[in-house]
């Protein structure tokens, strides 16, 4: 297995390519991390630690203090193996990890994972967990995004960060809450933890929508638009947008499944939210081909918004951006452009995360936006143009969270 060296110097770039004949798996090394640690991130941590990712898009991560390839010490991370539930995917992520540990003689102390118990990788991990004596932590998806992109200005700019009043953006499509609830929406504060006060905070998300059938409103973007529409339309006015998707007998099935709470499951998901907006807007097929087919669809038709200001509801310290308003006025505006419509509602996002950050009224240091749906070019264009921090060499999507999970775990201690 060939190893690839990944360098981040003055805002550079350099990644040695492979030769015919190299293994298609390879392992990155950061030579930048030397700047990281003098950031204060690392410190003198003399734990070996390994993060295995999440499942849609697998990779991992080692971090090390000790000497390894070519002398180089730091965070060594591998490529993306793709999707993790396709068996011959796990087969190689797993066979280099255990590769990698095995040729380098590195016996891992602490096991970073996601928080999603049925996923491979944690599985995985708790059982390298027990074979190694390793500590087994599991991070939360979304801010193992969030901490990529920390992770990723700490070495690009060299600098010291400091993580007070900082605000993390997840916009992903799954993700398993704190809560026990699918995320992927999400708004956190960070600052210090002081005398039990501060730390990571969620303060915002996206308003919660039911998946008909849990993951199979992944593929199938109609039950996330009945369940969002049954909150403002009568069942018999829901089937007229719907009816060329599912018989009547169909219909009614999920709708009745809808009622009676049956195998459903909440979500603040942005990659939901879009995907029901692209089917509305006729840009895509009830059947989702590749993973943000829907959305790619939608961001490809839009032009020109029309004028939407996002509506918020704030309780209990925590703010949520109404997604269902959005729906109802797709609906009563049909009739117009729909590529207008297709940029006004992924506008409508990105306007609603940046006021919820304007109505907390903190003296903001840095924000950071991370999660697949931050590729969104119409959503990151706005943010960025707020002086939001987007990953620019890390992937944005679940091929980063390996690394994230390690930069978490390093800042949290």
């Amino acid at each position: 297995m060939k190893i690839h060296e990944f360098s981040i110097k003055s805002q550079q770039c350099h990644c040695e390519e492979p030769t015919a004949g190299d293994e298609a798996i390879s392992v990155s090394t950061i030579t930048g991390i030397a700047s990281l640690r003098r950031g204060g991130f690392a410190r003198n941590d003399k734990s070996v630690i390994l993060a295995l990712g999440a499942e849609s898009a697998g990779s991992f991560s080692v971090f090390t203090n000790t000497p390894l390839i070519k002398g180089a010490r730091g965070i060594f991370f591998s490529d993306d193996f793709g999707d993790l539930l396709d068996d011959n995917n796990y087969k190689k992520f797993q066979k280099a990890v255990l590769e990698f540990l095995r040729k380098n003689k590195i016996k891992p102390d602490i096991i970073l994972t996601d928080l999603h118990p049925l996923y491979k990788t944690t599985i995985l991990g708790a059982e390298l967990a027990k074979k190694y004596k390793a500590k087994h932590i599991q991070v939360q998806h979304h801010l193992a995004h969030i901490f990529s992109a920390i992770g990723e200005k700490q070495i690009i700019e060299n600098c010291k960060l400091k993580i007070e009043n900082c605000f993390g953006i997840a916009l992903d499509g799954t993700g398993y809450g704190l809560d026990g609830k699918i995320w992927g929406g999400e708004i956190f504060k960070i600052s210090p933890l002081i005398k039990g006060v501060g730390g990571i905070n969620r303060i915002g998300h996206l308003e919660n929508q039911i998946m008909i059938g849990g993951d199979l409103a992944i593929h199938e973007p109609a039950r996330m638009l009945i369940s969002i529409l049954s909150k403002f339309q009568k069942k018999e006015a829901i089937y007229k947008y719907l009816k060329k998707y599912y018989t009547k007998n169909q219909f009614e099935l999920l709708y009745n499944q809808l009622q009676n709470n049956f195998n459903c499951q909440e979500t603040s998901s942005t990659g939901r939210i879009l995907d029901a907006v692209s089917l509305l807007l006729d840009f895509c097929k009830n059947k989702r081909n590749y993973k943000h087919e829907p959305i790619e669809l939608l961001e490809k038709n839009s032009t020109k918004p029309y004028k939407l200001p996002p509506l918020i509801k704030g309780a209990r310290g925590i703010y949520t951006l109404r997604t269902t308003p959005l729906f109802e006025y797709l609906i009563k505006n049909l009739h117009k452009d729909k590529r207008r419509l297709a940029a006004t509602a992924q506008l409508y996002i990105a306007k609603g995360i940046y006021k919820i950050i304007e109505n907390c009224k903190l003296k903001i240091d840095n924000c950071f936006v991370s999660g697949g749906i931050s590729n969104n070019k119409i959503i990151s264009s706005f943010l960025e143009s707020k002086d939001f921090y987007t990953n620019k060499k890390f992937p944005r999507g679940d091929a980063g969270i390996s690394f994230g999970q390690i930069i978490y775990y390093l800042l949290k201690k």
